[in-house]
Parts: C-alpha cells; sequence; structure tokens
C-alpha cells in the first residue's frame, strides 16, 4: 500500500530524509561531485557541516577585512630582519 511521507531534494531534484543529507548533497554538487563514482566531495562536504560555525566566523572575518579597503598598509616581504611595510 502507498504511505505519504515527507522529505527533501537537493537542487538536482533527488529524493532524502533528512534536510541535512539534501544539503550534503548541494555542498558536494558545489565540489564537482556528480553522484556517480568515487570522490572525496562528499566528505568536504560532510566537514563543512560540522564545522559550519567555525567556517562562518571565518568568512566573517574576512568579509571584515574586504571592507576595510585598501587604503592600510600592506606587509610586502617577511624575512629575519621583520617585515617591509609599504604605506
Amino acid at each position: 500500500m502507498a504511505r505519504r511521507g515527507f522529505g527533501y531534494f537537493d537542487r538536482r531534484g533527488r529524493y532524502f530524509r533528512t534536510a541535512k543529507e539534501a544539503t550534503i548533497s548541494d555542498l558536494a554538487a558545489v565540489f564537482g561531485h556528480g553522484g556517480d563514482g568515487e570522490s572525496l566531495a562528499e566528505g568536504i562536504a560532510l566537514t563543512i557541516m560540522a564545522r559550519r560555525t567555525e567556517i562562518e566566523e571565518i568568512f566573517r572575518e574576512y568579509d571584515a577585512m574586504q571592507d576595510e579597503g585598501e587604503d592600510h598598509p600592506r606587509v610586502t616581504e617577511l624575512g629575519k630582519a621583520g617585515l617591509k611595510v609599504v604605506e
């Protein structure tokens, strides 16, 4: 007998039981995993899901640095004697 159910679909229209599974599928697709064969993409996607908070913080910091613009001194060389800064 047919039963009614609930599920989630990834961007390619494939069905998954949980939102996490569908999201991991979408993330894996971003890294080039087409769903067939061996790939590191699914493992990378699982790591991203597990470490999401840390990754989002890194991107917040990156965005803040980008918002500062290019009007600040930049390090051009790093050596034993120290930093060489261009104003």
